[in-house]
Parts: structure tokens; sequence; C-alpha cells
């Protein structure tokens, strides 16, 4: 290459990533030091995670494409986590709400809103959660409609809840189940806001997507338990005997929760299948349809499921993927009810280092030679052993990762890319700091992250790491045998592309300008650098590019074009750049190359228009950017050795510097 390179940064100078620095400050802004000793009662953690502040800072600024501020940041951030954390203890707080407050050790579940954020935005969505307790039964006056005053173990407000006449059966003076104290959760609600009706306080409209909760430690629960749901078994379950009028009570844990299908002719009816086990180890299916999948907010894998006359259908009918003759529908005469599992939590033991880009370390990474302080977390563990790291204080490392883990987050640079054999599969391996690892994605449909490739920093959550070994993911791909798992269905997941995060660049607070001298082979993280650009070698041309994954294609026989990163044929193509061109400041030059939109920012023009110019005019063309300026987002694009990915490194075409983000300066 004949570009003039900068000089190598000295060894020992530490790269600084300022996105990292600012989640530290942003960590530290939210959650200040404090004497108090921490409520051993408080269900959820008092101080923000690592990952919880990068995942918001990176959505938000998904948001604002053309760019944030920190005040902007710090105020979202302080927002959204005032919003997570009101589970606080309250003054107003009702007795029997305070009561079991003080025994409440059940983890929160997702889409679960509180009363009090229900009176601020006077608004909640249908698949919002409401973990309540009821405060007090009372029928309105003049009529025989039946109302719950619900509380939460989160708020000062409670708020009234017309009940569904399906559940009247369960208020009784004598003997009902729904008393004060009584534990419900609910979803598919609609709220009455409290302008107009002739109502000075917001309601809740009947809702059939409704459980009830019961404790197997409280005599009252027990005894329902055995007396109603123990005498029936899967095995016992006959559709002829439902057909003459036959009820069941059913009790057994929840094993699987399958994610969300669309059937119909226009992909409209939803269906959920909730795989149930009962004592003697038989399975059946609970198959839930269309808004009936909202009750899948309520569940969690390990509870036990009381069912109370379900409607029992045909597995055949149902599709459903089971040997069983049976599966179990929620009827219209269906009660749910649930003892909800418990997750234990596990000590997590980790060695506070002084230098921040290591991060913190699992302690059976220390070494007892050295002098560490040590602190302990407390994490979520399932019943499987499975720790939950979505929680954890520090920034996850490759060399944390351990078997058994959920939840984690990892912050690093793509070294390789490979397409499986399986539709929608794909292999990165991720490396930071400490180490690199092979990921493996399970996309939902096909890909959807837009175009990544080598030397692009990401952020990746949501992921799980295993020791079992998958056919096709070979032992040298894994970090000590280990396998790190994503799947863009799981709750949590998510994957953010910083080179190429359209507010990077007017982000002062989330970047840094450098200099080209400053670049170096070592170079992992983006860089941003304002430059100009000069003709000493420019090489432009169009090329046709795979519009899901935005990378190059081939032609092949019979007019066949396939794509070099999905590996496979494709119609679905657009035109688009390949610019090699050099960039230089005052400090020195690189010949660096881009594509796609950041092509089209440079060169100030579509593909299309540009191929549609005369000859002579695509050739003059170029003259008239020579000394423009820029400020670009630049990664390090060059992989070591041999292997898999060489089809994205014959993108680069020898070039070791990728411009990945443009934007024009004025």
């Amino acid at each position: 290459m004949n570009s003039v390179n900068p000089q190598p940064q000295e060894e020992e100078e530490e790269e600084e990533d300022p996105l990292l620095n600012f989640i530290d400050y942003a960590r530290s802004a939210l959650s200040p030091d404090t004497d108090e000793d921490p409520d051993p009662n408080e269900p959820d953690t008092a101080r923000p995670s690592w990952n919880w502040i990068a995942s918001r800072i990176l959505k938000t600024c998904s948001a604002y494409s053309s760019g944030v501020t920190a005040a902007i940041l710090l105020s979202d951030l302080s927002q959204a986590w005032h919003e997570q954390s009101r589970d606080r203890p309250m003054r107003k707080m009702p007795e029997c709400v305070k009561q079991l407050r003080k025994k409440h050790r059940r983890r929160k579940l997702s889409n679960t809103v509180t009363i009090d954020s229900i009176y601020d935005k006077n608004f909640l969505s249908l698949n919002s959660v409401l973990e309540a307790v009821i405060v007090d039964v009372f029928v309105l006056p003049g009529t025989n409609i039946y109302m719950l005053s619900l509380g939460d173990i989160w708020s000062t407000n409670t708020i009234d809840l017309y009940l569904h006449r399906r559940y009247y059966d369960l208020i009784n003076p004598t003997n009902g189940i729904f008393k004060k104290g009584r534990q419900i959760i609910l979803t598919g609600c609609y709220l009455r806001p409290a302008a107009g009706g002739g109502s000075r306080c917001p309601r809740l409209l009947p809702t059939e997507y409704l459980v009830v909760l019961l404790d197997e430690d409280d005599d009252g629960d027990a005894m329902l338990l055995a007396a109603q749901f123990c005498s029936d078994t899967f095995s016992s379950v006959s559709l002829e005997a439902f057909s003459k009028n036959a009820s069941y009570s059913l009790y057994a844990r929840i094993e699987f929760i399958a994610p969300l299908e669309v059937h119909g002719k226009f992909g409209t009816l939803q269906r959920k299948q909730i795989t149930l086990v009962d004592d003697d180890g038989t399975k059946l299916q609970f198959v839930l349809w269309g808004e009936q999948v909202f009750l899948t907010n309520l569940l969690s894998v390990g509870s036990m499921l009381a069912l109370s006359n379900p409607y029992i259908a045909s597995s055949a009918d149902n599709i459903a993927e089971t040997s069983a003759e049976v599966s179990l529908e929620f009827g219209s005469a269906t009660q749910l009810f649930l003892v909800p599992f418990v997750q234990h939590k596990e000590q997590v033991c980790v060695a506070l280092t002084p230098n921040r880009h290591q991060g913190s370390r699992l302690l059976s990474t220390i070494d007892p030679s050295q002098s560490t302080q040590v602190s302990q977390v407390s994490l979520p563990c399932d019943s499987h052993g499975s720790i939950d790291f979505s929680n954890y204080p520090f920034q996850s490392f490759v060399s944390n990762l351990r078997d058994k883990m959920t939840g984690v987050s990892l912050y690093g640079v793509v070294r390789s890319i490979i397409k499986e054999s399986t539709e929608a599969v794909f292999l990165l391996r991720i490396e930071d700091t400490s180490g690199a690892i092979w990921t493996r994605l399970q996309f939902v449909k096909y890909w959807s992250l837009g175009r990544l490739s080598l030397g692009h920093t990401v952020y990746i959550s949501g992921l799980t790491c295993s020791m079992k070994k998958r056919k096709g993911f070979q032992l040298n791909r894994c970090h000590n045998g280990l396998e790190a798992m994503w799947s863009e269905s799981t709750g949590g997941a998510s994957f953010f592309n910083l080179s190429s995060l359209p507010a990077l660049l007017n982000s002062s607070c989330l970047h840094k300008l450098t200099k080209l001298s400053n670049l170096s082979s070592q170079t992992s993280c983006t860089q941003i650098v304002i430059i100009r650009l000069e003709m000493a070698q420019f090489h432009l041309s169009t090329r046709f590019s795979h519009a899901v994954c935005g990378h190059f294609v081939t032609l092949q026989p019979m007019g066949v074009t396939k794509c070099s990163f999905c590996n496979e044929n494709c119609d679905d193509v657009v035109r688009t750049f390949h610019l090699k061109v050099t960039l230089a400041d005052e400090s020195g030059k690189i010949l660096a190359w881009c594509t796609g939109h950041t092509a089209i920012e440079i060169l100030q023009i579509s593909p299309d228009e540009f191929f549609e110019l005369p000859e002579e005019e695509q050739v003059m063309y170029p003259s008239t950017l020579h000394n423009e300026r820029f400020k670009v987002a630049i990664i390090n694009c060059q992989r070591e050795g041999s292997g898999p990915g060489d089809a994205l490194v014959l993108e680069t075409e020898g070039t070791s510097w990728e411009i990945t983000r443009a934007l024009k300066c004025d």
C-alpha cells in the first residue's frame, strides 16, 4: 500500500474508550456513595448495573440519531432509573401490603408496572403486568358488580378493578380466597382514565387474564391444593370423558415456555405452548391462542401451575409437538392458580482490580499470591443452577465467562464472522481486552443487525454460556470448551453496532477526537478523526450488495447472485459504492475504504445517480471532492492469520482501515 502509515503508539500507552469512560461516569452519577446500609428485604439492587446503563445509553443514542449530550443521557438515565427503582419503602402503604413486603422474595416479572406509575402516566398498555395485593373487596352500591381494591409493594396508591365474572365464585364471605392480603397478578387490562366517567380516580376494566398466587407454606393454601388439585393427573385426562362433561383440576410444574408463533392465512393468529410436567413425570402442552398469550407474561419456568376446569383439546388439532393425545387450553371456565418459583441467589465473589480496563474478575481467576480486594455480589440462580448476570454490577469480560451463566453482556470487537448452514444462525468471534470467544447468534427470521463487518465494535446483551457442544460448533471455536449463545427472541437480548451508530459522530460525550498519527496496528476501538480528502489514491466503483446485510454479492453462472457474507444465493440486491480514498490531517495520511451509506455521505450522490452520469462526468467527479473535510469514524479492519471470514477480508482489498460513519464538516 502506498499510503503514508501513521506512527504506532507506544506499547505502554493504554487505549482509552470514551464510551466506557462515560458509562462509568454515568453509573457514579446515578449511584453516589452512601453510608446507609442496604435494606436486606429489598428484592432488587439499589444501584444500576453496568449492563443496564450501557444498554440504556445505546438505546437513547439509537433514538436520537442526530446526536446526544451528556445532559440528555443523564436525564434519560435518571428518569428511567427512578421509574425502575420505585420499589423503596413507602410511607402510606396499607398494613396488609406492608406485611407482605417484609417477606417478599419473589423476583419481579417482566413488563411489571406499578400502580403509582399508572397514576403518573394515566396510561396502561395491554401487555403490562400488575403484581397486586387485594386491599379490599366491595360491591358497587346499587349493583351486583364486585370490585377489588388493589395495592402493590412498590406504591403508595391503590387502584380499583372491576372483577371479571368468571372469578365471582372466588368471592365467598366464608371460604372464598379473594380476601384482604391475597396476591394476584393480572395483565390484558384496559384503563378507564380519571378524566370522564364521573370517577375521580382511574379504574381497571375487567380482565380474564388473572392468576391467583398461592403459598404452599400457608396452611389454607396447602389445604386448597391438596383438596382440589391433587386427585387428577395428566394420565387420567381423557378427551372422551371431557366430551361427557368430566372436569379436571390439575397441578404441574412449568418446564418450558415456547417462543411466540403466528398462524393463520394472514399471520394474525398468535399461539403459545407451555410444557407442563406433573408429579408422575407426564407432560402435557398448555396452549394459548390470540390474546390469551398475554397470560405468559404472568408465568415463569419452575413455578407450579394449578388449572381448574381447563378445556381439553386434541393435540393433533393444535399441532402440539407431543406424544400425548390431548392438550390443555384456557377455556371459558378455566381458572389459574400459581405457586411462584422463588429464585434463589448465589454469592459470586469478585476481585476489584484498580485497572478499569481489566474490570472485575471472578474469584476463580484470581491469583492467590496477589493481594486483591475481594467483594461479594448476590445474583439470582434458577432451579438448574444457572446464574443470571443481567444485573451484574460490573462490566463482564471474556475471561469472566463460565458454564451456566445467563443474561451476560459483552463489549468488544468483531474478529471473524461465519454463516452456519442453518438459515438464521451466525457465529461471531468477539474480542475484548481479556481474550476472544465465539458467539452463536440465533435470529427469529434472518439477519436483522444491518451491515456488520470485521473490526466493528459491538455491544451484545442476553448471552447464555454453556459447556454443551452443538453439532457444527467445533471445540476449537470455543473459549475453553465454552459456548456463548444469543437468541434474538430472548427477553433482554440486544445487539448494537457502535461503529455504525448514527449518533456517535455528533455526541462529543461519547467520543474523543484523535489524530491519524495516533492510529496503529494495535488500535481496536472505533476512532473519531476530522480529515480532508486527498486524490493521491482514489478508487471508486459501483457494485451490488445484499439489501439484508449490506455486504457485496458476486455474480454466479446463470445470472445468480451470491452474498459473500450470508454465503447463499439472494435476489434482493441494491447498487452500492466501493470507495478507497486517502484521508489526511496535519499529522499524517492513511488509505481507507467504505461502502453503503458512509460512501454516499462522502460522495454526496447516490449510487444510482452516479451510475446514470456520463462516463466522462464519472471520471471527473472525484476532483470535486478534493480537500473536502469530514468527521469520520474509523476502525481497524485487518485480521491476523487466515481462516473463517476470508470472504469479508476480500472486501477490504488489502486496506487496513474502514470508514464506518462520515459527516461533512461545514
